[in-house]
């Protein structure tokens, strides 16, 4: 039996902040138990949901030589789903009311919690086949393996792979002050180690050090390999494509299943979705405190507000949609301050056609999800994107920007051919993402049947699991 370790900053259910959380809470869940023994280690944060702090029991205790400092870890477990998770402890770096800070605390304490997960291997009893690292947060284990624990007769067979969900994120710092922390060489601070650009990049140490390198679709593989999509580490990439993969993400189709989904009000299937859906859409225009209006092209958004998401081209365009079309828009999010200010103007000005909650709320999403008509996501760039699976799953047809996991998972509809499960524009301009959405209300309003064969192809679409799983088992398999 093949054994593998996720090291990770967060995971459902015990802590989130973003994607990464749900993926690795999810994923370990669907391999094939038979043959792979696959296990989570995360930190132990003081903010983390008390119900599964009470839950969990101490292993172990040890120290770990972090440069000059030694500090004190210790390992706690529980078990969930049939997952063993393991806990780093340490309440100087883990303390605190959110998981991440500021970076030059957030270097120090996940440095520490890369070199613990390493130390902690043989305290648990499991060394692991392979070491599967997420974003930059554990980006310097593969580092440490390497130029420290190697010397471990038993750490010489473990393999890494290092998943990147966003590259935007890298874990930049000062050099010499990351040297002090991490101890390491002074070899490994250069332009063929972890330095980037005049600072410590822990990112760029994972892609260097690991021994597969994966990323969250395919086509934003090729993305990161380009000066716009790199954020500056387009040219390592490159010069490490022989081992980057793009694995499409899955949903957890437990969690999002509209037959059982108790937080909509009204369950449905492919077969019953004609009758089932609009309950779900007069609930949502009801709960909105929208005019419920069968007839009218409902579109939903459930983001944070960003200009990442695309919500300069909504601030763009959202006043003319409102005046000039009969739409509906409900919206669920919160981000930066103009764009949430920019949902509270038009809802005072147009109290008929958009709704939106400043906020957020899992059983609000669903139901948004479950009873848009559309879901919009015209976001600058998407490594993978759940939103547009969910909605595909809920019937809920997506609108989205060619780009990331959005351009592996919506396929544009084709009016001729009758193919296709959404729509999509390719370039990064307010009139084109306006242009489609007309498009597609306008199939709406005049085809309702190919409108409903376009929500069943999508709910038929199997985006779960159990597909990216066997790709993950092949890439673990191979070493």
């Amino acid at each position: 039996m093949k054994k593998i370790l996720f090291a990770s900053s967060e995971a459902v259910p015990f802590i989130k902040t973003g994607g990464l959380a749900d993926v690795v809470g999810s994923l370990p869940k669907y391999f094939d138990r038979k043959k792979y023994d696959v296990r989570v280690i995360l930190p132990k944060y003081l903010c983390m949901d008390k119900k599964w702090q009470k839950r969990l029991k101490k292993v172990a205790d040890f120290k770990v030589q972090l440069g000059w400092r030694n500090q004190y870890a210790g390992i706690l477990q529980t078990k969930a789903d049939g997952i063993w998770y393991y806990f780093i402890d340490n309440e100087f770096y883990f303390a605190g009311d959110h998981p991440y800070g500021e970076i030059y605390q957030d270097v120090e304490k996940f440095a520490f919690f890369s070199k613990a997960v390493l130390e902690a291997l043989d305290k648990i009893n499991f060394i692991p086949d392979v070491l599967h690292c997420n974003d930059w947060q554990t980006g310097m284990i593969p580092v440490f393996l390497d130029q420290v624990y190697r010397k471990k007769a038993e750490y010489q067979k473990i393999h890494t792979v290092f998943s990147i969900h966003n590259i935007r994120f890298q874990g930049r710092w000062i050099l010499h002050e990351v040297q002090d922390i991490t101890g390491l060489p002074n070899e490994l601070f250069t332009m063929h180690g972890i330095e980037s650009y005049g600072e410590s990049n822990y990112l760029k140490g994972g892609i260097l050090f690991s021994d597969a390198v994966t990323t969250v679709s395919k086509t934003y593989a090729q993305e990161i390999m380009t000066p716009e999509g790199g954020s500056g580490l387009d040219g390592v990439l490159k010069s490490c494509s022989h081992k980057l993969h793009g694995i499409l993400n899955g949903l957890d189709y437990e969690v999002y299943n509209p037959k059982k989904d108790s937080d909509i009000a009204a369950k449905f299937h492919v077969k019953n979705v004609a009758v089932q859906k609009p309950k779900n859409k007069a609930k949502l225009q009801e709960m909105m405190k929208l005019p419920i209006q069968p007839d009218v092209f409902l579109i939903g958004i459930v983001s944070r507000m960003t200009d990442q998401k695309g919500f300069d081209l909504v601030a763009y365009i959202l006043d003319e949609l409102l005046e000039k079309e009969n739409i509906q828009i409900a919206a669920l999010g919160t981000g930066e301050e103009r764009y949430e200010n920019m949902f509270r103007h038009f809802e005072a000005k147009y109290p008929q056609k958009l709704s939106a909650v400043i906020g957020y709320s899992e059983s609000a999403a669903h139901q948004i999800y479950a009873g848009a008509d559309a879901f919009l996501m015209p976001s600058l760039f998407e490594p993978c994107g759940l939103s547009q699976l969910i909605s595909l799953r809920y019937g809920t047809v997506p609108i989205v920007r060619e780009t990331g996991g959005l351009k592996d998972t919506v396929e544009p509809y084709n009016q001729y051919t009758q193919e296709g499960t959404g729509f999509s524009f390719s370039n990064y301009n307010a009139h084109e993402m306006a242009g489609i959405i007309r498009y597609a209300k306008e199939i709406y309003d005049t085809q309702k049947a190919q409108w409903h064969d376009l929500i069943v192809r999508g709910m038929k679409k199997d985006f779960s699991w159990e597909n990216s799983v066997k790709d993950y088992e092949r890439l673990y398999d191979s070493f």
